[in-house]
């Protein structure tokens, strides 16, 4: 059973693996059909089409197969690489290990924010960005925004979206004022706070992580892993709690086709949330 481990838990032998497949998925042009997949299937709540990534009931699974379908990419060019998590309540500095030179490199450059060191360094030769929503063929960080400072979520702010035993709630979307869905997700609806939790971390970061196309930065596999990772803790903690909206919405809810509900296929897999509830057929986390 593939084990996805912190990443400060990572040997030197696992970091090198994981960076040389990526790298090599990159060469091969797969890397960027993940990110042209993610800039496709971002879609706000002003948006009159289907909404199964983003500010959405299905935030969760979609992503969960997303990454299960990058980490199948990565173990077909070397079996033993999956997704390592950053633990963001944890490792809170730009010196943390995962910014490492031999791991995922730093922080940008005063001026263009252009990631200099490390192995996705665009002067390396081995890291063009192809899909963008900005111009610049290189990856960008600003890793907690020294000009006007940001800090990563705490575990108290992990721990009051854990304490929602209500999965999600009408209206469906980002101003969902309850339910562990959008408080995890970060959308601050009601609140002086304009990113939390998952949505801060992509503002600590910076860069190429503010868009649609956020996965440009490798950065996105590891914060989202411990999204997921999130997610089933909050499962276990409210093992009576199920995923909302259970039935597909009525014709006259504003979101009816809009949202998925439980046993509604996810675009572009045609796969349930039902079916992704369960992650250990694939793998656990150690």
């Amino acid at each position: 059973m593939p084990v996805r481990k912190n990443q400060r838990d990572l040997t030197a032998a696992e970091k090198k693996r994981f960076v040389d497949a990526v790298l090599e998925l990159k060469r091969r042009g797969a890397y960027d059909e993940f990110v042209r997949m993610h800039g496709e299937f971002y879609v706000t709540d002003g948006e009159l089409r289907p909404r199964a990534a983003h500010m959405t009931p299905s935030f969760f699974p979609w992503h969960r197969r997303y990454l299960l379908e990058f980490e199948r990419a990565l173990q077909r060019i070397d079996e033993r690489v999956t997704v390592p998590y950053w633990d963001w309540t944890l490792d809170t500095s730009a010196t943390s290990s995962l910014w490492a030179d031999d791991f995922l490199g730093g922080t940008g450059r005063t001026g263009d924010r252009q990631v200099t060191t490390g192995p996705f360094a665009y002067g390396n030769g081995n890291w063009t960005v192809n899909s963008r929503v900005v111009d610049g063929r290189y990856l960008t960080r600003d890793l907690g925004r020294p000009s006007d400072p940001l800090t990563l979520p705490t575990k108290e702010d992990v721990e009051r979206a854990l304490a929602d035993p209500e999965y999600d709630a009408p209206p469906w979307d980002s101003t969902a004022r309850s339910g562990f869905r959008n408080a995890l997700e970060g959308w601050a609806a009601g609140s002086p706070e304009r990113w939390r939790t998952h949505n801060r971390v992509h503002r600590w970061v910076g860069g190429l992580m503010l868009g649609a196309t956020s996965p440009n930065d490798p950065v996105f596999w590891l914060h989202h892993s411990f999204v997921d990772l999130l997610w089933e803790r909050w499962r276990r903690t409210h093992p009576r709690s199920g995923y909302l909206p259970a039935a597909k919405l009525p014709r006259g809810d504003r979101q009816h086709n809009r949202v998925f509900a439980l046993d509604e296929p996810l675009p572009p897999w045609d796969v349930t949330p039902a079916e992704l509830m369960d992650h250990t057929r694939w793998y656990r986390y150690g």
